[in-house]
């Protein structure tokens, strides 16, 4: 975390950077949100601590090609998961 590294992660940030850390190619918001059950102002809040990215990515579905955003834990994320903070 950028500015307090100290700080403690809550249990549903850590549920989501856990999950993300499962999956190397990170999951679409959309996904997050409607399936997982996130919170997009808590994805913005991990985009913006550095724990998480968001990129725009066009994906061909069913011959349309559509615009999602893929949200990647960071090298950040990782540490805080893995520093033992709860």
């Amino acid at each position: 975390m950028k500015a307090n590294s100290r700080r403690r992660l809550n249990p549903m940030r850590r549920r989501a950077l856990e999950l993300l850390a499962s999956r190397p190619n990170g999951l679409t918001k959309k996904l997050l949100v409607r399936v997982h059950g996130f919170d997009t102002d808590m994805i913005a809040g991990l985009v913006r601590t550095g724990l998480a990215t968001a990129e725009r990515e066009s994906v061909n579905a069913r011959g349309k090609t559509i615009e999602v955003i893929r949200v990647r834990i960071t090298d950040a994320g990782q540490r805080a998961i893995e520093s033992n903070l709860p």
